[in-house]
């Protein structure tokens, strides 16, 4: 009786080590993202000075925003053709190597296109989101998009980037929809974190 134990006890060690361990990038691969973006030139706009939309240009590339606005440019293949056009790759709210669904935001079109874009927004909704992250439709927008950092930017700065992304060519392109926690992604995203050893 011991033998057959100690020989189950040998069976089970054996096995355990063959396991191979858990390892939570087994489905992510690294990415190079584009940071470094150009802004699309803007059209004359009767409802703004020519002063206030190259400073609007000037503030939006400055801010990074078609890193996250551009189509590819999250996985390193920017779409020139989609500047601030929004992004198909979202980008991971909740951490995925916890949450095997994670929540993910898909960065939004910028352009002034009416159906997929910016195009029904008023200058004052746009100067609010920046501001305060409040969408058009009154929802708070997820810290993803960086307006905790914009909320103490100047009404002239945040007027002039509006009058800059109402100036736009608009752009047709839908990017996918939000997902929620717990839901799964039905479109590729990435995910940004901030680790500290435990040592």
């Amino acid at each position: 009786m011991q033998v057959r134990t100690l020989s189950l006890l040998c069976l089970l060690l054996a096995l355990s080590a063959c396991e191979t361990p858990y390892n939570p990038l087994k489905d992510y691969k690294q990415l190079n993202p584009s940071t470094d973006m150009p802004v699309p030139t803007p059209a004359s706009n009767d409802n703004f000075s020519a002063e206030q939309v190259a400073r609007g240009q000037y503030l939006v590339a400055l801010l990074g925003c078609g890193s996250c606005h551009t189509n590819g440019a999250l996985v390193g293949s920017p779409n020139m053709q989609q500047l601030l056009a929004g992004s198909d790759t979202g980008i991971a709210w909740s951490n995925p190597l916890v949450d095997r669904n994670p929540g993910v935001v898909y960065p939004a079109n910028l352009t002034p296109d009416i159906e997929t874009g910016t195009g029904s927004w008023s200058t004052p909704e746009i100067i609010a989101m920046i501001q305060t992250g409040v969408s058009k439709h009154s929802g708070q927008t997820l810290p993803v998009m960086p307006w905790p950092s914009y909320s103490n930017i100047h009404a002239e700065d945040a007027t002039d980037i509006a009058a800059y992304l109402k100036s736009l060519p608009p752009v047709r392109h839908q990017v996918p929809a939000n997902v929620n926690r717990g839901q799964r992604a039905s479109a590729p995203f990435i995910h940004f974190g901030v680790y500290q050893s435990r040592q």
